[in-house]
C-alpha cells in the first residue's frame, strides 16, 4: 500500500499529541522530530524536510494553537495542512485547448510505464470526461513500444496514429495532430521515445517535437518506487523541457512515498495522476489534501464515493437495498454485490479509506482476508440455484456436498449460513423498528 510505512510512523507519533488538553513547545520539538525521521526513512528530499519541519514548527507554537480548546487537534490540523500542501495544496486538473485537439506529450524514461499509462489516460479521459482521445506512437526506437500502445488502442477501441519504425516521430507528432483534427478527435496523447537514462540525442528529439505541435500538456511519467531518483530525473526533464506535470506509476506499491513528497517542492510542478494498479482504470487524479489525510489515517471518503458511483449499478444498489428491508435477499444477491464491490480495487486499499479503520483494534493487521472471500464466494457457488433461494434446504448430505465443491470444510459452509441467517433475522428486526420507513445505505458485510 502507497505510504504504508510512513503512514504507520505518523500516526503513531501523531497519536501521543492528539488528546492532549495542553501543549507545550517540547512536546512540539518531540513531535516534529519523530515527523522528520519518518519522513527521511520515506525517502524524502532532505531539503524538503527541512522546510517543512520549520513550518510546522512555526505554526504549531503559535498562539492559534496554545490558546485554542484542542491543541492537540489543532497540531495535527497543522501537519496535514502542510502535508497537503508540499504534495501541491489543490487538485490540478487536465488541460483542455480552446480550439480541440487537447494535445498532451507523454515523456519519461524506460520502464517507468510511459506506454501502459498513455492507455490509461486516454481510457480516463473517455470515461470520466467523455473525450474521444487518439493514441499517437512515437517510439519509433522500439518496435515492441508500437505494438503495446496499438494493443492498447483495439482493447479500448481507440484509434492508433502510427507510421512504423521508419518515420521520423517529430513528423509522425505533426500528422497525427492534423489527422485528429480531420477525424473531431478532442485529445491527442503522444507516446514518445525513453531511454534508460537522460541523455541529449533524447531531449533534443523532445524538444524539437515540443516545439512542432505545442502541446498543452507535457506529463512526465515516472516510476514512484525509485523514490529520490524519481525526482532527480523529474528536476532533470524539468530543467529541458518545462513539463506541466507529473504522472506517478506504481505508487500502490511504493510503501515509503519519497518521491510523491518531493517532486512538487523540488520541481514546482503539480501531480497530476497516480498508478494505483496494472488494470487500465487504475489511474486517479493526484489529490494531495485526499492523500495527506490517508497518510494520517483520517481516511478518503470523497475517494471511496467516486470509486462506489463509478464502479456499483444504482439500480441493482436500490434492488438489494429493498429485498434487504423485506428480509427477502438470498445468496445470488449477495453474489452479485460482492462482485460490485470487488470491481472497486483491492479491499485493503477500500479499508484504508474509512475514516479511523486503521485505529480499530486487530483490523489494521488482519485487513480483510481475500482468500476468506474467496472461499466465501467458492461455497455460494457450489450451491444449486434452490438452495441460493432456500438456504433452509441445506441439510447435512447437502452440506457436505458444497463443502468438497468449494474445497472448505463442513464447518465454514456451516459459519456462513449461520451468519446468513442471523443477518435476515437482524434485518426483519431493524425493518419492525422502523415502521415501513426506508433503510439508507444499508449493505450486506462480507465478513
Amino acid at each position: 500500500m502507497a505510504f504504508e510505512g510512513l503512514s504507520d510512523r505518523l500516526q503513531s507519533t501523531i497519536k501521543k499529541i492528539t488528546g492532549k488538553g495542553k501543549v507545550s513547545e517540547q512536546d512540539v520539538k518531540e513531535m516534529t522530530r519523530e515527523v522528520r525521521l519518518a519522513l527521511l526513512e520515506a525517502d524524502v528530499n532532505f531539503k524538503v524536510v527541512k522546510s517543512l519541519i520549520n513550518r510546522i514548527k512555526e505554526r504549531a507554537v503559535g498562539t492559534e494553537v496554545m490558546d485554542s480548546l484542542t491543541p492537540g487537534q489543532q497540531v495535527i490540523k497543522i501537519v496535514k495542512d502542510e502535508l497537503s500542501e508540499l504534495m501541491g495544496g489543490d487538485q490540478s486538473k487536465i488541460a483542455v485547448a480552446d480550439r480541440p485537439p487537447t494535445v498532451i506529450m507523454m515523456v519519461g524514461l524506460q520502464g517507468a510505464g510511459k506506454t501502459t499509462t498513455t492507455g490509461k489516460l486516454a481510457n480516463h479521459l473517455r470515461k470520466k470526461h467523455n473525450r474521444t482521445p487518439m493514441l499517437v506512437a512515437c517510439d519509433v526506437y522500439r518496435p515492441a513500444a508500437i505494438n503495446q500502445l496499438q494493443t492498447l488502442g483495439e482493447q479500448l477501441s481507440m484509434p492508433v496514429f502510427s507510421k512504423g519504425t521508419d518515420a521520423n516521430p517529430v513528423d509522425i507528432a505533426k500528422e497525427a495532430v492534423e489527422q485528429a483534427k480531420k477525424d473531431h478527435q478532442d485529445y491527442v496523447l503522444v507516446d514518445t521515445a525513453g531511454r534508460l537514462h537522460v541523455d541529449d540525442t533524447l531531449m533534443n528529439e523532445l524538444q524539437e517535437m515540443k516545439a512542432a505541435i505545442q502541446p498543452d500538456e507535457v506529463f512526465l511519467v515516472v516510476d514512484a518506487m525509485t523514490g529520490q531518483d524519481a525526482v532527480n530525473v523529474a528536476d532533470h526533464f524539468n530543467d529541458q523541457l518545462d513539463i506541466t506535470g507529473v504522472v506517478l506509476t506504481k505508487l500502490d506499491g511504493d510503501t515509503r512515498g519519497g518521491a510523491a513528497l518531493s517532486i512538487k517542492s523540488v520541481t514546482g510542478k503539480p501531480i497530476k495522476f497516480a498508478g494505483m494498479g496494472e488494470k487500465l482504470d487504475e489511474l486517479e487524479p493526484f489529490h494531495p489534501e485526499r492523500m495527506a489525510s490517508r497518510i494520517l489515517g483520517m481516511g478518503d471518503v470523497l475517494t471511496l464515493i467516486e470509486k462506489a458511483q463509478t464502479n456499483v449499478d444504482e439500480k441493482q444498489a436500490k434492488a438489494l437495498e429493498e429485498k434487504m428491508r423485506t428480509a427477502t435477499f438470498t445468496f445470488d444477491d449477495f453474489l452479485e454485490q460482492m462482485g460490485q464491490v470487488k470491481k472497486m480495487g483491492p479491499l485493503d486499499e477500500l479499508f484504508d479509506m474509512i475514516p479511523g479503520a486503521g485505529k480499530m483494534k486487530g483490523l489494521k493487521n488482519a485487513q480483510i482476508d481475500e482468500k476468506q472471500l474467496a472461499h466465501v464466494e467458492a461455497i455460494v457457488q457450489s450451491m444449486t440455484k434452490k438452495e441460493r433461494q432456500e438456504p433452509g434446504i441445506i441439510n447435512a448430505g447437502r452440506k457436505k456436498r458444497i463443502a468438497k465443491g468449494s474445497g472448505t470444510t463442513v464447518a465454514q459452509v456451516n459459519r456462513l449460513l449461520k451468519q446468513f441467517s442471523e443477518m435476515k433475522k437482524m434485518m426483519k428486526q431493524m425493518t419492525g423498528m422502523q415502521k415501513g420507513k426506508k433503510g439508507k445505505g444499508m449493505k450486506f458485510p462480507f465478513m
